[in-house]
């Protein structure tokens, strides 16, 4: 086992466990302060629950992430913290967006300022240099100038960050979902040797699993059952809105267009193949799903920031599913996008694959909505 492998399982390792000791004293924060996501008809759960284990997230991942860098730098000598402009402008977005997210859990946020708050985060990346310059041929589209590049990379970050805010409807969706991206960015990322990237999402994932234990079979009536509220769901989902940009951006300075082993069943693909359509078949199932749902919204003419029962696990659970069974399908449907897509990278262009997710994605919610039209009438 190499020194990399051994640093991202130390991470991991750490970042677990302090999830483990610090969530707990999260769970009595709230208790004391009477800080509960009281349901209503809209939410899935009946007791009121604990809601800010997402405040765990982003200094369980930091401080693995930082003891295990500075282990390999005094084993090495070889200098791994390195605070350059991109650093720092993720940094400061990441800690806007934490903030916003621990203060809408405790006193509420309006949609629309939480919105401005996300905008201003996610314009400090493209402003630092990092930014989607390259569609890589889709819809015939390649490099791509600063002036579009901006917005476009603003757009994506704030979809994806509200996607993850948005589909946190159930016990372990939004990071089981989370954890199913991590893990793909890690071994991307682990391929083209951006070895700092995989120590950061290390922490993150070990983090989650701590939090979907208690989130997935605490039990509540002793305690013992948390969500993570918008200081989880907004932090999550930025992180991985900044890994998607990153791994999307093309950089031949930092990553050679050489040959990696990213696909399956065909190996040595070029990077500028690959990285564009890898990195979107990760975040395909909520960022679809949100996508689905302002549609609807807009056909209805309902306000888009207003939550409702629209969301795909608001449909798995009206056909007849329970909880764990609608988030291991859900969950499921996420792996069989990534599988399915990664089989097709290597003999199918961008704009045919993202045509067929869609009317995959399409067909199975016009599946569910006959069903639940049939149970519908069945009850009347």
């Amino acid at each position: 086992m190499n020194t990399i492998s051994l640093l991202l399982i130390g991470t991991f390792l750490i970042s677990m466990l302090t999830g483990f000791c610090f969530i707990p004293f999260i769970l009595n924060f709230c208790r004391r302060n009477k800080l509960y996501d009281i349901p209503d008809e809209r939410k899935v759960h009946h007791a009121a629950i604990p809601r800010l284990g997402g405040i765990s997230f982003l200094p369980s991942m930091l401080l693995a992430a930082i003891i295990m860098l500075l282990t390999y730098e005094n084993i090495t000598g070889d200098q791994k913290i390195v605070i350059n402009q991109w650093t720092a402008s993720c940094m400061i977005s990441l800690l806007i967006i934490y903030a916003v997210g621990i203060v809408d859990d405790i006193v509420g946020v309006q949609a629309k300022i939480k919105f401005m708050f996300q905008i201003i985060a996610a314009s400090l990346l493209p402003i630092s240099g990092l930014y989607i310059n390259n569609l890589y041929g889709f819809c015939g589209i390649y490099e791509i100038p600063f002036a579009v590049g901006f917005p476009l990379t603003v757009l994506c970050i704030a979809f994806i960050d509200n996607a993850m805010n948005l589909i946190d409807g159930i016990d372990g969706l939004a990071a089981g979902l989370a954890f199913i991206a991590l893990g793909g960015f890690l071994y991307g990322f682990y391929c083209i040797e951006l070895y700092i990237y995989c120590i950061l999402i290390a922490g993150l994932m070990g983090i989650l699993l701590a939090y979907m234990y208690y989130n997935i079979f605490g039990n509540p009536e002793k305690g013992l059952k948390i969500f993570m509220g918008d200081s989880g769901s907004l932090t999550i989902g930025f992180m991985l809105s900044f890994f998607t940009i990153k791994f999307a951006m093309s950089r031949p300075d930092l990553i050679p267009c050489g040959k990696y082993d990213i696909t399956l069943f065909c190996s040595d693909m070029p990077y500028e193949k690959v990285c564009l359509a890898f990195a979107y078949s990760l975040m395909i199932v909520p960022t679809f799903d949100v996508f689905r749902v302002i549609i609807v919204r807009m056909k209805h003419h309902t306000p888009i920031f207003n939550p409702d029962k629209r969301h795909i696990h608001h449909k798995f659970l009206a056909i007849g599913l329970n909880q764990h069974q609608t988030l291991v399908s859900i969950l499921s449907l996420q792996l069989a996008y990534i599988i399915i897509n990664l089989a097709m990278i290597p003999y199918v262009c961008i704009s045919l694959i993202v045509l067929i997710d869609i009317i995959l994605f399409i067909a199975i919610n016009m599946v569910m909505t006959r069903i639940i039209n049939k149970k519908q009438a069945a009850k009347n």
